[in-house]
Formats: C-alpha cells, structure tokens, sequence
C-alpha cells in the first residue's frame, strides 16, 4: 500500500509506502487517474516503480521527477520497456535522466535548432541494437506530440539505452564512439580513402575498442604482448595505434597497458589493406 503525495498525470504519481518516509516515482497505465494527495492505493503488478531516494548527475531525482512534463516519464518508461524485451535485464535507473534527455530533444526540434551528433554513424553500428530500440522514440514521439526526431538525437538516446544495460556512464558509451571515430579518421587520412562503415573489419574495429575501453576501466591487462612482432610488421599501424590509445588514456583519466597498442594495431592494418584492395 502507498499513499499518494503528488499526482503527476492520469498514468504517473508520487508515492510513499506505508510506514516509511521514502519516496517513489509509481507509473502505470491509470495509476493516478482520479487518485488524490494522501489517498492510500494498492498498486499492480505491471507498474514500474522507481525509488527517489539517490540523486543523479541533473540533481535531485524527486525535483527532476517533478520538473519534468510527465509524457516524457511516460515515453522514457515505454522506451525501457523495449530495451527490457531485447536485453531481459536492464538498470532502470538511467529513466529519469533519459526522460530529461528526451524533453530537451523534442524542444530543440519544435525551436528548429539541430543538435549535431558526429558520432551518429558510429553509435549505430557500435550500439547497434541499443539503436534499434531508441529508433522506437521516433515513432513514439511523432504520435504523441507530432515532433518528428532526427537520426542524431536517436543516436544520443542509444547512448542512455546503451548506459541502462552497461555498468557505463552515458559519457562513457560517448567516449568508445570517439575514439572508433579517431581511429577511422587516421586511417582514412593515411589511405586517402573513406573506410566502409558496414565492412567486416570496421566492425571488428569497433568491438574491439569497445572491449580495449572496458579492460581498461576494470583494471584487467592482456597477458600476451604482441607488440614487438605487430611494430616490426604493421609499423605504420602500431604507431596510429600508439597515438590513439595515449589521446584515449587521457580523457579516460586512466593508462592504457601498453599491450593493448598491438591489437590495436592489428584491427587498423586489417582497415588499412582492405581499403587499400
């Protein structure tokens, strides 16, 4: 049993379980529709309940809660939902934040003011199914509120998608698709050629970064050094490779093991031949 604190529409309030002091955020379909302050409700078992005790790096999860329009709540929980069909577990902590995101998206669109995101084709491959299902906002948004979202505001609510099934910071997920970008911008430079984003090595390339960045926020270090054998014979590759992962390092805040150059260098030798074919 709750008792109601705060209406926020006819699908969303805020409720405090009986005995306690601890507010939550409580969604479902008609949860608080005709309801009213101090009213005490049973809840079902197909609400999503949200606790409002942390807060999150916008603030307080029970002003931001509050502060924003509740059809956003109700489009980012619809959105998780998805995400809870294609992946099964999910942190739906990431909510709040991505209910905030996804406001801002839609006003920038109604003011007509493009939100550039360079990492859009990155993002998709990278996250491809955390695209997939932030794709389902386009339609979501366009039917309720007639805004129609661009693919680069898609590609940052994949990030948050991506956040709520990672132990990893939206910045984070931002940081993996910058450094994908970095790479394929030395290599294209040294091919004087556009690299093929749908081909199998740029594929590789991307998980492999992936995987790089969360050994290295682990702590975890490959125990096989290639790096003499990969410098003798992909010099040019192992030193884009070098330079790569000391930018990386830096905004990681974190030292890449320096064994990690030489499978680097692999994956951007492989790009390399491939767009020198």
């Amino acid at each position: 049993m709750y008792r109601v604190e705060k209406v926020l529409n006819h699908n969303a309030l805020i409720g405090i379980p009986e005995n306690t002091t601890q507010e939550f955020l409580i969604m479902g379909k008609g949860v608080g529709f005709g309801k009213h302050v101090s009213e005490t409700i049973d809840v079902a078992d197909d609400c999503m309940i949200y606790s409002l005790l942390e807060s999150t790096e916008r603030g307080d999860k029970k002003d931001l809660a509050t502060s924003i329009d509740p059809v956003y709540l109700e489009i980012a929980n619809e959105l998780l939902d998805g995400a809870e069909a294609e992946f099964h577990t999910i942190d739906r902590d990431v909510m709040l934040p991505l209910a905030d995101h996804i406001e801002y998206a839609v006003k920038r669109s109604r003011n007509h003011e493009q939100l550039r995101n360079p990492l859009t084709d990155d993002i998709r491959v990278l996250f491809h199914t955390e695209f997939k299902v932030a794709e389902r906002a386009k339609d979501i948004i366009l039917d309720r509120l007639g805004v129609q979202l661009t693919d680069d505001e898609i590609g940052y609510i994949a990030l948050h998608i991506h956040s709520s099934i990672m132990d990893q910071a939206v910045s984070q997920a931002m940081q993996m698709a910058e450094a994908v970008r970095q790479c394929v911008t030395l290599v294209e430079a040294e091919t004087s050629k556009k690299i093929d984003i749908k081909s199998l090595s740029y594929n590789r390339l991307l998980n492999h970064i992936r995987y790089m960045i969360a050994r290295t926020l682990k702590g975890e270090i490959i125990k096989l050094d290639m790096n003499d054998y990969i410098n003798a014979t992909a010099a040019t590759s192992f030193k884009m490779a070098t330079n790569i992962c000391k930018e990386l390092s830096k905004s990681l805040g974190k030292d890449i093991d320096s064994a990690e150059i030489g499978y680097l260098a692999m994956h951007i030798e492989r790009i390399a031949l491939d767009e020198m074919d």
